[in-house]
């Protein structure tokens, strides 16, 4: 059974992902009851993802502060504070930091994509390192295919980044 969950700015599990960025869970899977999980996404400019999709949920993503481009299905579109995407399932997509930084908060839903995640980065005191480990996060998408596929490498080669 879910119980209520309040948590404020800065309070979540603080993971730093191997793909680039410093994740803040704030609804984990069991908070849900598998429903869907959320964390907030700070990254630094050039952050971009693999060409890539989930199989099995849809995602959210809400921009909190700064610049991305994304690029959902061959459709790119720059997207700043306050907007939003939705990708349904098994759509392909990817998206790219144009400003210095950008904050994101991410819901999936449903949430066993969380296990991808959670493999694919280290718990922190709230620093990250700007290495970016490919080899993990292809392993923990390998482990967690119903979460992810990866697809390719981004699809941003001739995008200009903010100054």
């Amino acid at each position: 059974m879910s119980v209520p969950v309040i948590r404020s700015a800065g309070e979540g599990e603080r993971r730093s992902f191997l793909g680039g960025g410093l994740h803040t869970w704030k609804l984990l899977t069991g908070d849900t009851e598998g429903a869907f999980f959320m964390f907030e996404d700070a990254m630094g400019r050039a952050k971009m993802t693999p060409w890539h999709l989930h199989p099995h949920a849809d995602e959210t993503l809400y921009v909190i502060e700064g610049e991305i481009i994304v690029n959902i299905d061959g459709t790119e579109r720059r997207i700043g504070a306050g907007g939003m995407t939705f990708t349904p399932k098994g759509v392909p997509h990817a998206f790219m930091v144009l400003s210095e930084t950008a904050r994101l908060l991410t819901m999936q839903s449903p949430g066993e994509g969380e296990a991808f995640y959670r493999g694919a980065s280290d718990p922190t005191e709230g620093v990250t390192s700007d290495v970016v480990d490919m080899a993990r996060v292809q392993a923990s998408a390998k482990a967690n295919a119903r979460a992810i596929e990866i697809l390719g490498p981004p699809p941003f080669a001739n995008v200009r980044l903010a100054s």
